[in-house]
């Protein structure tokens, strides 16, 4: 497994505010939240970003999508949240480690950034 600063958390090298955890992802905060809600959903495999993700990746990004459903609804925010993917440098990726931002609890322009 690469090392990243997500890989760290998952093997509990460094203390995160999990807010969900099974067998293939781990949930926690934002530690520079941009919403009131703002928890970021890894899988534990490490795929360092939506492009390196092959085709039996696929019930794993879909189980991402889920359990983001599920922490969005369990931090009451369930019928009103973004989800937000960035992959690459150029957009935002600072962690290499795929991850998905769930925001909510304030309101979004469209289109974003």
């Amino acid at each position: 497994m690469t090392d990243t600063l997500f890989t760290k958390i998952i093997d509990r090298e460094i203390p995160a505010d999990i807010v969900y955890e099974d067998e293939q992802c781990l949930a926690f905060r934002d530690i520079n939240p941009k919403a009131p809600m703002h928890i970021l959903v890894i899988p534990k495999k490490c795929i360092a970003k939506l492009t390196e993700a092959k085709q039996n990746d696929e019930p794993l990004l879909g189980h991402l999508m889920t359990v983001a459903s599920v922490v969005a609804s369990k931090e009451g925010y369930g019928d009103a949240f973004r989800l937000v993917v960035n992959n690459g440098a150029a957009v935002g990726q600072s962690v290499f480690h795929l991850h998905l931002h769930i925001l909510g609890g304030r309101d979004f322009m469209w289109p974003p950034g």
